[in-house]
């Protein structure tokens, strides 16, 4: 694929702003901004494992956090969690289990939106939940496409060295 179609392909799974995905009305807002909790971590604690139980939504207000997981008995580093970003969409929104384990790489805090207030805001207010939804496809088609990238730089490489030989 051409960069140039790559390029245009992935301003539509550009991460939207924070502020616009969890705009919903006052009510809502209060619910969730009343229920909200900031939790600190020092290097190398765990935020949740994967498999537990997910109690809510987590956004990563600072410091580093590494996504790992566990797949087909092989360990995989998913990448890591900035400031700003959203973590474990796909448990808050799914089957309430995590998918993957976070672990702190500096001292760092992450503001948690229980679950239980998160579902209190879907019920008072669904287009938030679809909202969050876009944003995990969104993210997931993120994903697939620096996978994409990843494999074609490998092949790249791979048929250059061949040349080369």
């Amino acid at each position: 694929m051409e960069p140039e179609a790559r390029s245009g392909r992935m301003d539509g799974v550009q991460a939207r702003p924070l502020a616009e995905l969890l705009e919903c009305p006052p009510a809502t807002g209060n619910v969730l901004n009343g229920s909200a909790q900031c939790i600190d971590f020092d290097a190398g604690e765990n935020v949740f494992r994967q498999s537990e139980i997910c109690k809510g939504l987590y956004l990563v207000i600072s410091g580093q956090f590494m996504r790992k997981t566990e797949r087909m008995a092989a360990r995989l580093t998913l990448g890591s969690a900035r400031p700003g970003d959203l973590v474990e969409l796909a448990a808050a929104l799914g089957d309430g289990l995590h998918t993957y384990t976070l672990t702190a790489l500096t001292p760092g805090s992450v503001l948690l939106l229980p679950i239980d207030a998160l579902n209190l805001a879907f019920q008072d207010y669904p287009p938030l939940r679809m909202r969050l939804l876009e944003e995990l496809a969104r993210e997931v088609s993120r994903a697939y496409d620096a996978c994409c990238l990843t494999r074609t730089a490998r092949m790249r490489r791979g048929a250059t060295e061949a040349s080369l030989a």
